[in-house]
Parts: C-alpha cells; structure tokens; sequence
C-alpha cells in the first residue's frame, strides 16, 4: 500500500528509519532491533541505501523481510547517482515482486573511498531525475523526497532549495521526509517556505535522537545540520563530566522534547531515525507513541 494512501488527516503517527548492516552475521541482531521496534506500530518504516547504491541488495532484503514476515510498510531507499535505467528498473522490479510499494527517491552521495569511482550518468544527475523516471515507468508506486530545512548544503539558496523541492513534488513525489534537525524552528521556517511555494504535500519532520557526541558530530559534518550552540555545550559538559551515558541522557530528553513540540505544533507524523537502537528509541518514545 502507498504511505500517501495511510496518512490521515488529523491522525499523527510514527515512523522509523533502520540502516541495513554490512555484514550478514549482524543480521539476527538487527531483526531483534526491528521486532522490538514495532511494538511501536510505525506507519511504515524506511531502510537506507549506501552511497553509491553500495548496500543496494541488503536495502531490498531488509524490506523484503520487513514486509513478508514482520507485517511493516517498507519504504526502501533508493538513489540515483552512479546508477543507469538498468539498476533502477531491476532494483524496483525486485521490490514490486517482494511486495514493496513505496521508495524515497534520493540523488544519495558518491562513495567515500577515493578509490571507488561511479560511472557518470547524464540522466540521472538530480533526485528530481529519478523521481521523474520512476513516476513514468511506475505510475502507482508510491515516492517520497527528501527536504532540507536547513537547505541542502549545496543550495544557492533557501528560495532555490524549495523551488527544487517543488519541482520533485511535481514530478512525482507523493511527501517530503525531512533531513535531521535539532531545532524546531528550522522545520516550520522551513514547512513555510514550502507552502509559499505551493508545495502541499505532507511534510514530515525526520528527528535524529543524539545517541553519541562522536556520531552526531560526524553525521551533522556530512549533512550540513546545526547543533544550536547551548545544546553543543550542554552535551560537551555532559561527555565531560558523566561520560556516554550522560550523554544519550541529554540526547534523549532533547528529541523527547521535539516530537512533543512538533507533535503540539501539528505535524503529520515524525519520522525517526533509529540508528537501529531499541531500548534507547523505546525509551525516548515512551509513553507518546
């Protein structure tokens, strides 16, 4: 079924992002993760795509999984950097025939090792090139985008960012999932600007609970993401003086207090992203969802 088809007026719900693990053997652990996690009966869940489309067949035997034996909606991630009509068609033929019906359609990122080099392709340069492809070749399938409320790190601008928001919305995209956050604000400036635009499509804020100072502070180098600088302080003091633990503490009062206020505000749902942590995700959502 298509996510688009489950979101409901006036009825906010969860969802969750998982990333596949590399090696096989961490598999049953990672299984644990997710049946633990669907307790908390998301809406649909998410499983990311490696650069370069690097972890592509653990994305769709993750989905595959989720969707056969653990009774989720699976939305696979899917990108299109490096990729040609051949890798798409297969890659979503394969979904079609595990029974998947939604991906988020991504421009993604080449692969990080300089040693890895991607063949270039001229038709599928942007995400707004895959969204495009997919709609065409696949008219009931159900595509969501990604925003930036920040602005993607490569935008000229905010104003350009939406209008390209706009335009792979138009294409195709059925909603937006947000890149991480760690102030409100940045996600309503950001819900405005899509509105002014005339983009009308659910916007769902992507909230990143900080688990790690190490971790986020690589992840917010890699997507451009601000850490409000008394939040910055707090957690530095925290890892000073009571280590890991004190830490996730922070984190998760932090990210308990975001989707409550997001929730207050009014949004569609909340999408988390995992880091494929049970215990800590249960605890942080405990007694909203």
């Amino acid at each position: 079924m298509r996510i688009i088809d489950r979101i409901l007026p006036g009825k906010q719900f969860l969802s969750l992002e998982f990333f596949p693990p590399k090696n096989t053997s961490d598999w049953p652990a990672f299984f644990r993760v997710v049946d633990k996690l669907r307790a908390l009966q998301p809406l649909f869940v998410s499983v990311t795509y490696g650069a370069g489309g690097s972890t592509s067949d653990n994305t769709l035997a993750m989905v595959t999984r989720m969707k056969q034996e653990f009774s989720l909606e699976p939305m696979a991630h899917l990108t299109c950097v490096g990729a040609n009509e051949k890798n798409i068609l297969d890659f979503i033929d394969h979904l079609a025939a595990a029974g998947v019906d939604n991906i988020l359609a991504l421009r993604g990122d080449p692969p990080q090792d300089p040693g890895v080099v991607l063949p270039e392709s001229k038709d599928f340069i942007f995400a707004s090139d895959l969204v495009s492809f997919v709609r065409k070749h696949y008219p009931s399938l159900g595509i969501g985008v990604a925003g930036y409320p920040e602005g993607h790190p490569e935008a000229v601008s905010l104003e350009k960012d939406v209008q390209f928001l706009k335009n792979k919305v138009d294409l195709g995209g059925d909603f937006v999932v947000t890149q991480l956050f760690f102030d409100n604000d940045y996600y309503w400036d950001f819900v405005q600007r899509a509105r002014e635009s005339g983009n009308e499509k659910p916007i769902i804020p992507g909230v990143m609970p900080i688990f790690s100072l190490k971790v986020i502070q690589k992840v917010v180098q890699l997507c451009g993401a601000t850490i409000p600088a008394q939040l910055l302080r707090e957690l530095e003091e925290a890892d000073e003086q009571g280590g890991a633990d004190a830490v996730l503490a922070l984190g998760i009062r932090h990210a308990r207090s975001q989707i409550l206020g997001l929730l207050k505000g009014g949004v569609p749902g909340v999408h988390l992203y995992t880091l494929n942590r049970d215990d800590a995700c249960l605890e942080l959502l405990d007694g909203i969802f």
